[in-house]
């Protein structure tokens, strides 16, 4: 099993991006997909999730309206776009992949907000 985030990086406040998450090893489309991150000296957080057919998708309430989440079932990705970025989202931002007694998550990637 394998989820390999990439997108992350030095953004000017006010600017966007987009993460990806390319996943293997299992049935991504049986899966709710979610993003998470962790700020240094915070507890890691829920930022975003979306349902295995892409219709139930819920946002933190701190991202809610700044960043949309996405999957493509065909290619097995999942992508959190993030626009109006601050610098409290400055964090290391991972994939998750959920079921019924399975959870498998990516390795990570930095997201740093700065001028």
């Amino acid at each position: 099993v394998q989820l390999v985030e990439s997108g992350g990086g030095l953004v000017q406040p006010g600017g966007s991006l987009r993460l990806s998450c390319a996943a293997s090893g299992f049935t991504f489309s049986i899966y709710v997909m979610s993003w998470y991150r962790q700020a240094p000296g915070k507890e890691r957080e829920l930022v975003a999730s979306i349902s295995s057919a892409g219709i139930s998708i819920n946002f933190a309430d701190s991202v809610k309206g700044r960043f949309t989440i996405s999957r493509d079932n065909a290619k097995n990705t999942v992508s959190l776009q993030m626009n109006s970025l601050q610098s409290e989202d400055t964090a290391v931002y991972y994939c998750h992949a959920r079921r019924v007694g399975e959870f498998y998550w990516g390795q990570g990637t930095q997201v740093t907000v700065s001028s």
